[in-house]
């Protein structure tokens, strides 16, 4: 069976970050999908900086694909929602801190990946959180 593949079209630029156009998964993969993830460490405690923030989602995410028998390697989609801020200088930093945790999550792999700015999230002490779709060869 094949691996999931990155897609980029030759008619297309190439990505503006280190991430994927898209994503081919063949027949018979296993999927996790997890709901968006957020900076809340099992103590109940959110660091206060974005950075943080993403560190402590990132880790969550690691812990869920375990649990699904998955590494973040077989993640093939990330979805990032970051609370917008007035001051574009702000918002530009936030965007980059996010970017530089998945790719050090990420640690060379590509996926699919969408960043959105949101007015607000859930708890307002949450400054981000992310979702993400992975897909596996059973038994690999």
């Amino acid at each position: 069976m094949t691996k999931p593949r990155e897609l980029s079209p030759v008619e297309m630029a190439a990505p503006a970050a280190q991430y994927a156009h898209g994503v081919h998964v063949p027949a018979g993969f296993e999927l996790v999908v997890t709901s968006g993830v957020v900076p809340t460490r099992k103590d109940g405690s959110v660091p206060s900086t974005i950075a943080e923030q993403a560190g402590v989602v990132w880790q969550n995410i690691a812990s869920i694909l375990k649990e699904g028998g998955m590494s973040l390697g077989d993640v093939i989609s990330v979805t990032t929602y970051v609370v917008n801020s007035p001051n574009s200088a702000e918002l530009d930093q936030k965007l980059k801190s996010v970017m530089a945790a998945r790719d050090a999550a990420l640690n060379g792999h590509r996926a699919a990946s969408t960043l959105v700015t949101v007015p607000a999230l859930a708890k307002p002490e949450w400054l981000m959180e992310i979702s993400v779709l992975a897909a596996k060869q059973p038994n690999s």
